[in-house]
């Protein structure tokens, strides 16, 4: 593990977190959300790839699947993770590769394609989502000041909760 992953305390927090520069709130949030999102990805790159032995950007997709009952069009993948078509093809074809996604044409229309997960990425998802769910947590406590915390505790209510769980 990375020095300033065991050592987050040691780390200035994100300069936006004091609001006494010239940004009005809402871009100073952003800010604080940058920072915040920037530390869980690069703690999650690590786990992701040692447990379910795939990229950030492919387990984003796994993610997005996971939330779905049935499939996706990869136009919507796409265009929900902000990636181009002709990456998210690559992505689509290593997971299914890996037997995490199928692909099947999309009935009445030729050039539409729906993407799922398999069962095999299910049971894996469910498997490592406790250390997924932690290390997020873990990040975004590391990440953020009191007030982002207590802001962000309406969205991640466990976060209140000890992420070290001490």
């Amino acid at each position: 593990m990375a020095a300033d992953a065991e050592h987050p305390a040691d780390q200035p927090t994100c300069p936006s977190m004091n609001g006494t520069g010239l940004l009005p709130p809402e871009l100073r949030a952003w800010m604080v959300l940058l920072a915040a999102t920037g530390t869980v990805e690069q703690r999650l790159r690590t786990v992701v790839k040692d447990t379910l032995d795939v990229s950030h950007d492919e387990f984003l997709i796994l993610c997005l699947l996971a939330e779905q009952p049935g499939g996706l069009r990869m136009t919507r993948v796409a265009d929900l993770l902000g990636r181009p078509k002709t990456r998210l093809t690559y992505q689509i074809a290593c997971l299914q590769h890996a037997g995490l996604v199928t692909r099947k044409s999309v009935c009445g229309d030729k050039r539409g394609i729906e993407v799922t997960l398999t069962d095999k990425a299910r049971e894996r998802l469910r498997e490592t989502s406790v250390l997924l769910a932690g290390t997020v947590k873990q990040a975004l406590a590391d990440s953020m000041g009191d007030d982002q915390r207590a802001a962000m505790c309406a969205l991640v209510p466990d976060l209140e909760d000890d992420p070290s769980g001490g």
